[in-house]
């Protein structure tokens, strides 16, 4: 058996789904025989510009090989990004053009590399097994509401290029229950629903439990800083009414940053700081000096489908979390996730009360992290994409 393994970002980039798809690999090869092999094509480490990685163009093992394609900085613009993938489609084009494979592995939270999984399947003529991460043209809908005729133009281009890619896909992984309904009119693929996961860097960190805490006290943002996000609608506004009895921590970068900062600069706060994204192991040192673990969904009707990574990453920790989410996501952290403060998206007011309401206690989430542990999901993906391989 012989899978190709395609994921725009894989370790040591930073992500979640690098992180995601690393460990997803490494459990595959322990579902695979001495003469099976895993070819993942992925690209240099690229997610952040004010975070620099090096990464070997090809690393070589007994049943597999990662060859990271160098593509061009993009920012985060969407030009930059297309430019970028460009480069990527025709590296992965140029790696596969002699080989031939019984499966095709795609991880895509922008279409993009879903659409380059579906484009390979035709070519080396073998099953598609997607996993998908987010939905894209119902962002796009979102995003560019206040422009009509492009809207309108990308909505009409990727929905033509989502149903080509989705309508023959053997097997489709949804990351999240609530992207279901936006999938029924794609009855051909068998599905399944294997989520994030906690990693066993963050559930041993976890174990360390929080000793009495003072003021002021620390709320800590991990992630990405753009348009999904909304920070810098929210976090000024927030930390000049909570005052010095709290302090924001902001640790990453994205295409709001400037906003973000602008924004804190015009309201002259203080007790916010804003830090250049960190390795994992940095994180967790963060992590377990705040009092807080915080996260936001921007205000739109696409981010109510969505259940973000990081709930999984905070929830290994007995911090309270503050969410700042609605839809599918809010009702899995009620569910799920006990010890947390929610307000609807954008919602200063919101956010401001809960946390002057809530009586800060910490709380190990055993449950929580016995259910959703990384190791288990991922074996039980990597057996479905074994499955697939050997179906046909």
């Amino acid at each position: 058996m012989k899978i190709l393994f395609l994921s725009y970002s894989f370790e040591p980039d930073l992500g979640a789904c690098a992180f995601r798809n690393s460990h997803l690999f490494h459990e595959l090869l322990h579902h695979l025989g001495n003469e099976d092999r895993v070819d993942v094509i992925t690209t240099a480490p690229n997610r952040y510009s004010s975070y620099s990685l090096e990464a070997p163009y090809k690393e070589t093992g007994d049943n597999y090989t990662i060859t990271r394609i160098h593509i061009p900085m993009h920012g985060n613009g969407m030009k930059g990004q297309v430019k970028a993938f460009v480069s990527y489609y025709r590296g992965v084009r140029r790696l596969v053009r002699k080989e031939k494979y019984d499966l095709v592995y795609a991880t895509s939270a922008k279409l993009f590399t879903a659409y380059l999984g579906r484009k390979m399947s035709n070519r080396l003529r073998c099953p598609l097994y997607l996993d998908i991460r987010d939905l894209f043209v119902e962002n796009l809908n979102d995003i560019f509401s206040d422009r009509r005729f492009s809207r309108n133009l990308l909505v009409w281009v990727m929905s033509r290029i989502e149903n080509y890619t989705f309508s023959k896909a053997d097997h489709i992984n949804l990351i999240s229950e609530g992207f279901k309904p936006n999938f029924e009119k794609y009855p051909s693929p068998e599905y399944s629903y294997y989520t994030n996961g906690m990693d066993d860097i963050f559930i041993e960190a976890g174990k360390k439990r929080t000793e009495g805490r003072i003021k002021p006290y620390i709320i800590t943002y991990a992630g990405n800083i753009g348009t999904g996000q909304g920070l810098d609608r929210v976090v000024p506004d927030a930390a000049l009414k909570l005052g010095e009895d709290y302090r924001f921590r902001i640790i990453g970068d994205g295409g709001t940053l400037p906003l973000l900062r602008d924004r804190l600069e015009k309201l002259g706060v203080k007790n916010v700081e804003l830090l250049s994204p960190v390795k994992r192991e940095e994180i967790i040192r963060y992590y377990l000096d705040s009092d807080f673990l915080y996260l936001q969904l921007n205000d739109l009707d696409c981010f109510k489908k969505v259940l973000p990574s990081k709930i999984f990453e905070y929830g290994a920790f007995d911090k309270p979390i503050i969410a700042g989410v609605a839809g599918y996501a809010r009702k899995f952290i009620e569910d799920n996730v006990p010890n947390h403060i929610l307000y609807h998206p954008n919602d200063v007011d919101g956010l401001v009360y809960g946390l002057k309401e809530y009586r800060i206690t910490f709380e190990m989430r055993d449950a929580f992290r016995d259910g959703f542990r990384r190791e288990s999901l991922d074996y039980a993906m990597a057996d479905s994409i074994v499955k697939a391989a050997t179906k046909h």
